[in-house]
């Protein structure tokens, strides 16, 4: 039996300050709200990728373990463009040789570890 197909990809994190998170998606990344359902926002990554903040106060305070991987060839641009509006980096832009690729870190302001990411692998471009 042939599986049905997937069409769109959402995560969920939960936050405790969605006026900040909100600030720091839509005007720091530049991310557009494709849904606002007033306690919960929903961001479109990619085409078919998004990323969903729900307010709610059981919110890790420390969200350890989760990283938000954005992929983009732009990195450097992504790192100039943050680091212009304040954005505190853990880690500038890097070649990472075990894994093939050229990323970065920073924290969001629930603690969430982002990073910006470019594959290196040129297998990468037979999966995308």
């Amino acid at each position: 039996m042939k599986h049905p197909p997937i069409e769109h990809y959402t995560t969920f994190l939960y936050t405790r300050n969605l006026q900040l998170t909100a600030h720091f998606y839509e005007e720091l990344m530049g991310l557009p709200v494709a849904l606002d359902q007033g306690d919960c926002r929903i961001y479109r990554v990619a085409e078919n990728g998004f990323l969903g903040f729900c307010e709610r106060k059981e919110a890790p305070s420390d969200p350890g373990g989760v990283i938000l991987t954005l992929v983009t060839e732009e990195v450097d641009r992504w790192y100039a463009l943050l680091k212009d509006q304040g954005v505190t980096f853990e880690m500038e832009p890097v070649y990472n040789p075990r894994y093939d690729i050229y990323h970065c870190f920073l924290r969001d302001p629930n603690g969430y570890l982002v990073e910006i990411q470019r594959f290196e692998d040129p297998g990468w471009v037979d999966v995308v």
